[in-house]
C-alpha cells in the first residue's frame, strides 16, 4: 500500500500567537492520527513560482489514514484556533509504491 503525504506550505503569517497555539494542538492531533513528521520549518529554497516559507511534510501508512486525520475532531479544533493566522495551501498526497 503506498504511503501519503501531507504537506502545508504556509503563504504568509499574519498572527505568530495564533500559529503557535494552532501547533499545540495540531501536532498531538496528528501524531494521534498516525502522522509522523519528515518536515517541520527548517532551511527552505524556492524555485519557479514558490516561496521561501515555512513548509511541514508529515508521513502517513496511507492516503485514507492522512485525509481522517486532517478531518479528525482534535485536527478540526486546531484549525479554529488557526483561524486567519495563516494563509496556507494544504495538500494530501498519495505515495508511490
Amino acid at each position: 500500500m503506498a504511503k501519503a503525504y501531507w504537506i502545508s506550505a504556509y503563504r504568509s503569517v499574519s498572527d505568530p500567537a495564533k500559529v503557535a497555539a494552532y501547533a499545540e494542538l495540531a501536532r498531538p492531533a496528528i501524531l494521534a492520527g498516525g502522522g509522523r513528521f519528515l518536515a517541520r520549518g527548517g532551511r527552505i529554497e524556492a524555485h519557479e513560482a514558490g516561496i521561501a516559507a515555512r513548509t511541514v511534510i508529515i508521513e502517513f501508512d496511507s492516503f485514507a489514514q492522512a485525509v481522517a486525520a486532517y478531518a479528525s475532531e482534535a485536527y478540526q479544533k486546531a484549525l479554529v484556533v488557526l483561524a486567519d493566522g495563516a494563509e496556507r495551501d494544504v495538500r494530501i498526497v498519495e505515495g508511490v509504491d
